[in-house]
């Protein structure tokens, strides 16, 4: 698990100095080990940081290059299947120099072109020179687990994992008025935007070809449900699947730990890990004494259920405030999210962790949200108050004016066609979409200009509501907000964070299964897979790792957030929940930080 960054061009440029400020800024995500690299004839510069876990020797250093010099890689992330691809290779004649993933993945790529990226299980950002060719090779993994953004223009490509590593080199972009009024209607940035114009993250699921400042791109992976249905107990195939998977995330040469709440999820996690893994193993907790949304105990007599070293950290109002202010600074990109794995990651890390499964992914495969309930049942509504014409309309206008901030956006749903698409954008929304475009015009201006996104499937007739539903959790909230801030946060505690729910094999597993059985309420399917979740938590309603931010913004912090929460952008939209306040003070607080140097 590391940190990339790298520029690569059509002709030889001076680009020592715009690399080691790029090394600087992704500094914190590779504690371990740092090498830079630039090409014999100086069209490319690489730079990487290491968190070493896979073959921590110095034969694994990166960037890393084959014996001939034609090809060279910089890298982020785990190839949980890399043993099975390395003997493959080796009974084909390949030899290697490491025990490394990298060099599994250079040696592919040497044999197999492109195409190799589709026989990688895991999570991965990479990006490999081609001396001979002088073309570079980007990739991402499936589900966006790890983050790759990039910068072209000139014939020159910036790329790194994370977007403060690009305004590090040098450029300078504008903010992007569509970006921003995405996130304040959502609170995080869907890619591929970033806040900056002509900034883009490389879609999950995508790879990249640069050659002579020409960029093309494909997708060799989406996110699908349905076809043919496998035949079998479903039960049985989930808990191999879950087995399978969970064993493949411990691929490790260090040990591996388990973040733990209250929830159904992580309890999974905790649970196969024990049926997999023999010795000791580490539970890391986050509690909040005296708060009704404390999970603390919960996670303790789970942590005592299965034998693990469990490890708490009680926060407070007080105790929680300057984390706060550490955690606004280490965001990359603002967000409504991240407190809780930023907290919890340093909590590991003090406790000498490097590697932590989470239960991430959960909700959004086996059906674990009210969305799957809500987001039909709003869409029933907007389509009524279209069927019903004026009148219904107004009936839904009128609603949504006298209630709260979650059915004020009920107005949004006879703004735009009644389909599930619109109806996830309300219930998923933070600002209404008139409050939005008043904060876009704020704060960058030509608000005119910007779109409501359109789900490129949401057209497809024959996709199960409850499907798409669950689509639209992955490829939206968990990819754009839980994935970026859980990559981001546990990175910037040295912590390098894998997510079993998410395994590509997993996914085959249950991609194949009906949604009637899959998505049944209270993740019956999971509850059943893995019976030693243990009857208290299988049975606990919903709720999430929730930290006590109503209570903290509305009275222990009022004071000091008092400011940002009277700003003339405070004006513009009705600041009534913790979530609200939140996406502001984030924003404001990003760009203080981000204008003067970056805009």
């Amino acid at each position: 698990m590391c940190g990339i960054a790298g520029i690569v061009s059509g002709g030889s440029t001076a680009v020592g100095g715009r690399v080691s400020r790029m090394h600087a800024a992704i500094a914190h995500r590779g504690p371990d080990d740092r090498g830079a690299w630039q090409s014999p004839g100086g069209h490319a510069a690489y730079v990487h940081t290491r968190l070493s876990i896979i073959d921590p020797s110095p034969a694994g250093h990166q960037p890393m290059a084959i014996a001939n010099g034609r090809f060279t890689i910089t890298y982020n992330g785990e190839i949980y299947n890399f043993a099975e691809l390395r003997r493959s290779l080796m009974s084909a004649g390949v030899a290697f120099r490491s025990n490394s993933d990298t060099e599994v993945i250079l040696r592919l790529y040497e044999s197999e072109g492109p195409a190799f990226v589709e026989r990688l299980r895991g999570m991965f950002a990479f990006a490999i020179w081609d001396e001979q060719e002088r073309s570079c090779f980007l990739a991402r993994d499936r589900f966006g687990i790890k983050p790759l953004y990039y910068h072209e223009a000139g014939g020159v490509l910036t790329f790194a994992s994370e977007v403060r590593a690009i305004l590090a080199s040098g450029i300078r972009p504008s903010l992007d008025a569509q970006a921003t009024y995405e996130y304040f209607r959502s609170g995080s940035v869907p890619e591929p935007l970033t806040l900056f114009r002509g900034l883009r993250a490389l879609d999950a699921g995508h790879f990249m070809i640069w050659r002579g400042g020409e960029i093309a791109t494909r997708q060799y992976w989406q996110v699908a449900f349905g076809g043919a249905h496998a035949e079998g107990d479903p039960v049985q195939q989930t808990r191999e699947a879950l087995l399978d998977s969970v064993s493949h995330h411990f691929v490790s040469d260090v040990p591996v730990s388990v973040f733990l709440s209250g929830g159904m999820d992580s309890t999974a996690i905790v649970a196969l890990a024990r049926a997999t893994q023999p010795g000791p193993l580490r539970t890391f907790s986050i509690a909040f004494p005296g708060s009704p949304i404390d999970e603390g105990p919960e996670a303790r007599r789970t942590a005592e259920h299965f034998g693990t070293d469990h490890h708490e950290w009680a926060l407070d109002a007080r105790t929680a405030r300057p984390l706060f202010d550490d955690f606004l600074s280490a965001a990359d990109q603002p967000s409504i999210d991240g407190f809780n794995t930023y907290t919890v990651s340093r909590l590991a890390r003090e406790h000498d962790a490097k590697v932590v499964l989470s239960g991430l992914g959960g909700d959004e495969v086996f059906g674990g949200y009210p969305s799957f309930r809500e987001v039909p049942r709003l869409a029933r509504i907007g389509r009524w108050g279209t069927l019903a014409g004026p009148a219904g309309r107004a009936t839904v206008r009128l609603a949504g004016a006298i209630a709260g901030s979650r059915m004020r956006r009920l107005n949004d749903l006879v703004a735009r066609p009644a389909d599930l698409d619109t109806a996830y954008q309300v219930f998923r929304g933070i600002h209404t979409r008139h409050e939005a475009l008043a904060l876009t015009d704020h704060y960058v201006g030509g608000s005119s200009a910007v779109v409501d996104p359109v789900d490129p499937l949401s057209a497809l007739s024959d996709e199960d509501p409850k499907d798409m539903v669950s689509r639209l959790e992955i490829t939206r909230y968990m990819r754009n907000q839980l994935l970026r801030d859980t990559d981001v946060m546990s990175m910037a505690c040295g912590i390098e964070l894998r997510v079993p729910f998410l395994d590509s094999n997993l996914f085959a597993t249950l991609a194949r299964i009906p949604a009637c059985v899959r998505l049944q309420p209270g993740k019956r399917l999971l509850a059943r897979a893995v019976p030693e979740i243990t009857e208290r938590v299988a049975g606990r309603p919903k709720r999430g790792f929730m930290f006590p931010m109503q209570q903290w913004f509305e009275h222990d912090w009022a004071g000091e957030f008092g400011e940002a929460q009277q700003s003339a952008a405070a004006q513009l939209t009705q600041m009534d929940t913790w979530y609200r306040k939140w996406s502001v003070l984030a924003f404001e607080h990003w760009l203080q930080r981000r204008t003067p140097q970056h805009v």
